[in-house]
């Protein structure tokens, strides 16, 4: 477990706190969990550079009286306390920021964070009576827990039947479907082909630290603009973009030899359910690559 983690006997779950009917965690604990060396003005700059990634259903800011009442949940109000109202992330958000933190701890933390939440809403199911006594929590938001409790139930279930050839994601699965698509494009050891006519930044921030040539293949639009593409390359140089809108589908190309048939683009990756396919027949990876070739070579 994280060294800061050990340090503060501190479990994550006793981190997530209830506001507006969602359980969120405060900016100053992930800045202290991700070992943030300038604390919550990390994560703000973080999150000013990346405002687009952060609408309200992932961050918000608490109110005065939100902020009152939260206190008296502190485990250890004094080491809580902020001259400035708190931002608070919602599940989501925490996976969201985990992409754009580069602490050497992200990637491990948010791991942890990501079962810590689901293993909250069981505790919160099975203590439901209990829990809903203490902070008056009415039956609609007992609904809202139940069903993502059948949620996490329904993915391990169903992810437990298919092999590496296909992997299925359900809503909210945001950070796994990341994780996924990383591990795809890292096996890599020559050459990446993606083909995703609405990818955008996120893209930028997935393969900024890939050591092979990447071909990206989507069509001319404001989601990806050719001075971002400049700026990237001035820094990573590893990056070619080719416009086009050929393709409905999206694939990710690894080395030439395998390759996957994503429902999602990268940049809503987990905002639906989709999946990801290992497309096996020789024939069909053929016909791609040679598709594929056309377009590059234009």
């Amino acid at each position: 477990m994280n060294n800061v983690i050990e340090k503060e006997k501190v479990k994550i779950e006793n981190l997530i706190y209830e506001v507006r009917g969602v359980q969120v965690m405060l900016d100053s604990d992930l800045a202290n969990l991700y070992e943030c060396t300038n604390g919550t003005k990390s994560i703000n700059l973080a999150v000013k550079r990346h405002p687009n990634r952060f609408p309200e259903r992932y961050m918000f800011q608490l109110t005065d009286d939100e902020y009152k009442n939260l206190r008296f949940q502190f485990e250890t109000a004094k080491s809580k306390m902020s001259r400035t109202l708190p931002y608070v992330f919602t599940e989501t958000g925490v996976a969201m920021l985990a992409t754009v933190l580069k602490t050497s701890v992200a990637e491990k933390i948010s791991i942890e964070i990501m079962d810590a939440f689901v293993s909250m809403r069981h505790y919160i199911i099975k203590n439901k009576d209990i829990y809903t006594s203490l902070n008056n929590i009415n039956n609609k938001l007992v609904n809202y827990e139940n069903k993502m409790l059948e949620h996490d139930e329904k993915f391990n279930y169903l992810f437990s039947k298919f092999d590496t050839k296909e992997q299925l994601f359900l809503i909210g699965q945001t950070y796994s479907s990341y994780r996924s698509i990383l591990e795809i494009l890292n096996m890599a050891k020559e050459t990446i082909i993606v083909v995703d006519e609405y990818a955008d930044i996120i893209f930028l921030d997935l393969i900024r630290n890939i050591k092979c040539n990447i071909t990206l293949i989507t069509k001319d639009s404001n989601r990806l603009s050719n001075i971002e593409i400049e700026k990237y390359n001035r820094e990573y140089h590893n990056l070619t973009v080719v416009r086009n809108n050929s393709f409905h589908d999206r694939f990710l190309i690894v080395d030439r030899k395998e390759i996957y048939l994503s429902g999602s683009s990268i940049n809503n990756a987990g905002n639906k359910t989709f999946m990801i396919i290992r497309i096996e027949k020789e024939s069909v990876k053929d016909t791609i690559l040679n598709d594929i070739d056309k377009i590059i070579n234009k």
